[in-house]
């Protein structure tokens, strides 16, 4: 009966020179360990920890909670009746009671920051907000606007670039309003010591029969895409859009009991 016999080793493999040509690189190198909490990291300047709340810019909309693929922001509010301006009629404004994320939700898709139209939501690279219990992890407005002060700045423009269009028009309105407000001035004050007392006293508004009719601004989808198709932004487009929709409906409320009053006489 024949016995098994051992194979010969040979020289070293070269994946064991590897292993130590590793081993050796490594000793001089200095360790990677950062001594977390005393030092904090440094984090990309996109970095996605939690969302933060402006809440002066929200106007309740309800955008954010409608596009959230996990449901996890809810959002309270009320209306109040706005006073009315000089020649203006009173309005209706939706007042924030709640905003809250739930984080034991959230995947971080940053869906709700994309979609707000008026800058509400921002993305802050806080990240120490771990909790004892999974309730804790649902975060109202109070402590979502806390980390508003963590939001880092937009990046600055690069040399040579254009501002976006909706910026641009709206520097251009105000330099304009405030050059016309400026000539108005100086064509008053020397006006103003002849005028004497009579000039305190303001013009009577006449009120139009339209500013009494209310009706519920709505988009008017012809016009909406008449305007995107020019070019205008979605945000613009959807003002102006509300805005018309609002005129013709006044324009056909008045039209209507003008008829009704001549059909009585």
């Amino acid at each position: 009966m024949s016995t098994p016999t051992k194979p010969k080793r040979g020289a070293p493999q070269i994946g064991l020179l590897k292993g130590l040509g590793i081993t050796l690189k490594t000793m001089f190198t200095k360790p990677t360990t950062v001594q977390y909490p005393h030092t904090k990291p440094d984090l990309p300047p996109r970095t996605r920890g939690v969302i933060a709340l402006m809440e002066e810019n929200c106007t309740v909309c309800m955008l954010c909670s409608r596009e959230c693929p996990d449901w996890c922001i809810y959002i309270d509010s009320h209306k109040e009746t706005v006073p009315p301006k000089d020649g203006g009629r009173a309005r209706t404004r939706n007042i924030l009671d709640r905003f809250a994320i739930d984080f034991a939700l959230c995947m971080y898709c940053g869906i709700c920051v994309e979609v707000c139209p008026f800058d509400a939501l921002f993305w802050s690279p806080e990240f120490e907000y771990s909790t004892v219990t999974i309730q804790e992890l649902t975060h109202e407005k109070e402590q979502l606007r806390k980390w508003m002060d963590t939001v880092p700045p937009p990046p600055e423009l690069e040399y040579g670039a254009e501002l976006p269009k909706e910026i641009q028009q709206g520097l251009d309105a105000a330099r304009k309003k405030a050059a016309t407000a400026a000539a108005a001035v100086a064509k008053a004050a020397p006006a103003a010591g002849d005028a004497g007392p009579a000039a305190e006293a303001k013009p009577e508004v006449k009120k139009r029969p339209e500013d009494d009719i209310h009706v519920e601004a709505q988009i008017d989808q012809a016009v909406f895409d008449k305007l995107v198709a020019e070019g205008k932004s979605e945000r613009v487009a959807r003002a102006k859009a509300k805005a018309a929709y609002v005129r013709a409906e006044k324009k056909r409320i008045l039209a209507e009991q003008q008829g009704s009053e001549g059909g009585d006489s």
